[in-house]
C-alpha cells in the first residue's frame, strides 16, 4: 500500500542525526519515484513550523559572530566548505517543508521538491566527504540559522516562501559559487572545486523550480509577479540582498529583466 508523502517528508524533518536526515530524504525519494508514496488528501493539516531535528553541532550563532577566515590554509579552506556543508543540510529541510507545508498543489510541484531534497542530500555528502579529508567533520565550526529563519517567515504563504526562499537566499549561491571555484583552483585544490562545480550546474535548476511555482502563485491568484516581487523584497530580504548577482546563471533560473533590476537597486 502507498503511504504519505507528508508523513515522509515530516519524518525527514525530523531526524536530528544528519545520517538519519540523508538516509530518510535518499529512501522517501526512490520511494517517491517507485510510486509508494502519494499525496493524500485526507491527510491532517502540517503542524506549526518548529526548529527541524539538528545535531547538537554546529553551534548556531549570529552571522556577524562568524570569523572571517581566507582560503589560504587548510583551516580556512576546512571553515568554507563547512559552511556550505551546514547550507546543503539546511536546503534538505527548506525542500522537505515545502512539500509538507503547502497542500492541495499539483504533483509536479511535489515531484520537484523532492527531486530537489534529494540532490541536496547528495550534495551534503559530496561537501561533507571533502571536509573529512580536510581532517574536520560537521560541527566543528560554528554556523547561523538565517535559512531557516526565512523559512519561518514565509511559512504562512507558499507564493513568498518560493519568491524569498529558493529565488533570494538559496539563488545567492548562484552569486558567489564562480569566484569560490576560481580562487580554489587557484590554490591548486580541484578537489573542492570540482565539487563546487556540480553543485553550481545543479543548482541552477532548483533556482529555476523556486521561478516557476512562484508564477503559479501568482497566476492563480491574478497577481502581477513582477512588481510582487520587487514587494516582497523591500519587506522580508533587504537584509540579505548582496550584489553583484550572476545574471547569467538568475536568467537561466527564471528571473526577469525587472526582477534583477529590482535585485540591484535593492541591494545597492
Amino acid at each position: 500500500m502507498a503511504g504519505s508523502l507528508f508523513d515522509a517528508a515530516r519524518d525527514c524533518l525530523a531526524a536530528a542525526s544528519p545520517d538519519d536526515k540523508v538516509a530518510a530524504t535518499h529512501a522517501a525519494a526512490l520511494a517517491f519515484d517507485q510510486g509508494l508514496l502519494v499525496t493524500d488528501a485526507g491527510a491532517p493539516p502540517p503542524e506549526p513550523i518548529r526548529m527541524p531535528g539538528r545535531p547538537e553541532r554546529p553551534r548556531l550563532v549570529h552571522p556577524r559572530e562568524l570569523p572571517r577566515r581566507g582560503f589560504g590554509s587548510t583551516e580556512g579552506r576546512a571553515a568554507f566548505i563547512h559552511a556550505i556543508v551546514h547550507i546543503e543540510l539546511n536546503a534538505i529541510d527548506l525542500a522537505w517543508d515545502a512539500v509538507y507545508r503547502f497542500r492541495d498543489m499539483p504533483a509536479e510541484y511535489y515531484a520537484d521538491w523532492v527531486r530537489i531534497a534529494n540532490d541536496e542530500a547528495r550534495h551534503f555528502g559530496m561537501l561533507r566527504a571533502r571536509l573529512a579529508e580536510l581532517g574536520h567533520a560537521y560541527g566543528d565550526f560554528d554556523a547561523h540559522n538565517g535559512l531557516w529563519e526565512m523559512c519561518e517567515k514565509t511559512a504562512h504563504d507558499g507564493l513568498a516562501r518560493m519568491a524569498l526562499v529558493p529565488r533570494v537566499l538559496e539563488a545567492r549561491g548562484l552569486d558567489v559559487t564562480p569566484g569560490m571555484i576560481v580562487k580554489l583552483r587557484a590554490l591548486g585544490d580541484d578537489a573542492t572545486a570540482d565539487i563546487l562545480e556540480v553543485i553550481l550546474c545543479e543548482e541552477v535548476p532548483h533556482v529555476a523550480a523556486g521561478s516557476r511555482w512562484f508564477r503559479w502563485h501568482c497566476e492563480r491568484r491574478g497577481i502581477d509577479p513582477e512588481p510582487k516581487f520587487r514587494e516582497l523584497l523591500a519587506e522580508y530580504a533587504r537584509a540579505v540582498l548582496h550584489g553583484p548577482f550572476n545574471v547569467d546563471a538568475r536568467s537561466a533560473a527564471g528571473f526577469s529583466e525587472d526582477e534583477l533590476a529590482a535585485l540591484q537597486q535593492l541591494s545597492a
